[in-house]
This record gives structure tokens, sequence and C-alpha cells, in this order.
């Protein structure tokens, strides 16, 4: 099929960040006494926007985490992000190759701003990405796997729902694709491929040197 936009989510996708991320989130939980592993932190947070933790640890321990804790992860993850992030294998060369073909895409994350420029900047990434083809779930106050956000990005960019291909690694992020109407193949990389086929992927891909067949070229 022909589609008329590309939508890619950034963390996991394009920067590979989702294991640097959670490692932080688990120790930094940990340190505040709800005991979190990698694994859980995975499980729980991967692909949700920041209010989850909250929501996670107030339902399982009864408790608020404390004032500036997004403000201080944040701050952890970037600093080890400065150490050791680094681009998904093929995200440059794919990205340059939608550009050559004039093949439209954009980026829909549900972290935040800085987060999503932060980690484009030390990638190397930020390049490829114009200001306004770039969609955070601060954007719309909800992050996935409510549509809102890839929805957003369609209609600003003047784009049918259904005429979009997303490319996502997560459950979450499936799931808001489908229930906002889009095609969405699963990067089955690091994600359990039972869990995007499970969330209703239109397919699944293991290396981003796929996506250019899915859009013929």
């Amino acid at each position: 099929m022909n589609y008329d936009l590309v939508v890619f989510d950034n963390d996991g996708v394009l920067v590979d960040s989702e294991p640097i991320s959670n490692r932080v989130l688990a120790e930094y939980l940990t340190e505040l006494g709800h005991p979190t592993t990698v694994e859980d932190s995975y499980r729980d947070f991967m692909g949700c926007a920041a209010h989850t933790v909250h929501d996670v640890i107030a339902e399982r321990y009864g408790a608020r985490l404390p004032e500036g804790f997004d403000g201080l992860f944040h701050a952890r993850v970037f600093e080890a992000f400065e150490r050791e992030l680094t681009p998904v294998r093929g995200a440059d060369a794919l990205l340059k190759t939608l550009q050559q073909h004039g093949v439209p895409y954009c980026l829909a994350s549900s972290a935040h701003h800085a987060w999503i420029r932060t980690a484009l900047d030390l990638t190397g990434l930020r390049g490829h990405h114009a200001e306004q083809r770039i969609f955070s779930a601060q954007d719309v106050g909800v992050g996935k796997p409510a549509p809102d956000l890839f929805l957003h990005a369609a209609r600003t960019l003047g784009t049918d729902p259904a005429r979009c291909l997303v490319i996502e690694d997560s459950r979450n992020g499936v799931l808001a694709a489908r229930a906002a109407g889009m095609d969405v193949y699963g990067y089955a990389a690091l994600t359990d491929p039972a869990k995007l086929t499970g969330a209703g992927a239109t397919g699944l891909i293991t290396d981003l040197a796929e996506v250019p067949a899915l859009l013929g070229l």
C-alpha cells in the first residue's frame, strides 16, 4: 500500500534509549523504596507518558513520588545519554532514504519535547526532523495507548489517518496507532513480537532497513 505519511516513535525506534532510560528508572524507583527491576520497567512503562510512573507507584504502593521526581529522573537519564546513547542501527540511512524519495514522515513520542530533542541532538538525528514534524504527548495531554497523539500529528499535517504508516516498538504504541485507524508495523528488535502482534500490529520488522520495502521503494 502507498502511504501519505510515515510516523515514527522515537525511543527504541530511532534512538537506542530504552535500555538506558529503563535502567535509570528502575534504579531510581528502587532507591526511593519501590523495588523495580529493569524488566518491571519495560513491562510497566515502556511507551507510556511520564505520568504513568506516578500512577503505577500510587496504585501499587499507595505512595506519591517526591516533588521534582520527573526533573531529577530526566537529569539522570540525560547524563547517561551523554555517555551511552546511540541511534538505532539503520535510522540515519532510513531517514535519508525517505528524504531522497520525497516520502513525508514525522515523529510522535510519548516523551516530553525536551527529552525528544536531547536524544535527537546526541545521536545526530536532529537535522532529519523539521520542528513542525516533532510531536509529543505534551501537545495533547495524554500519552499512548490513547490515539490522541497520532491523530494530532495526522491532523496537523493534513493527512488521513488511514493513509498513515506507524513504526512502533511498544505494545502501547501499537494500541494507540490501531485506535487511531493507522497501519502499524511493530519493530521487534527489543520487544517480544507476541506483544506487538497481540496488540494488533499490521506486521513486524526487526530491522529498519525493511521499512523502504513497506513503502514500495
